[in-house]
């Protein structure tokens, strides 16, 4: 069952379709989803899962060898996601998204935001039967024997 986190949807859409770069972090996962939106002749946007980052210096840093023919952006907007991951589709953050990568005119631009939200659905499904198992999870009450 998803949370009740209020969110304002409305919001995080204005920011997707304005911030030239963001990042998404995750309730479940601890990677960071990191998208530049921004563009040349050679270079398409960018979406891919990153390690988080320990501060904004940090990021800025990968963001710099990820991305070395673009100027560092003035900022890095950061949108927390305290949802499952397919609920991103259902509250039409995912399209919007799709929608911003898509206008690059990259043909492979939307496909990569699809292939991506896939892996991200197989890693929340990874995190859940992991959480069921105990893999990687303290458990408050021993297994017996």
């Amino acid at each position: 069952m998803d949370n009740d986190y209020a969110l304002n949807l409305d919001e995080i859409i204005r920011t997707i379709r304005s911030a030239d770069v963001l990042t998404i972090r995750f309730l479940l996962l601890d990677q960071r989803l990191l998208i530049d939106t921004r563009y040349n002749e050679i270079d398409p946007p960018m979406i891919r899962l990153v390690p988080r980052a320990t501060s904004y210096e940090e990021r800025f840093r990968s963001l710099r060898r990820l991305r070395p023919r673009f100027k560092l952006p003035d900022r890095i907007t950061a949108i927390w996601w305290p949802k499952y991951v397919d609920t991103l589709k259902t509250a039409g953050i995912w399209p919007a998204l799709s929608e911003r990568m898509a206008e690059s005119g990259f043909p492979d631009s939307a496909r990569e935001c699809e292939e991506m939200f896939r892996e991200l659905k197989a890693m929340e499904h990874q995190e859940f039967l992991n959480a069921v198992s105990g893999e990687g999870f303290q458990t408050l009450w021993p297994r017996s024997s």
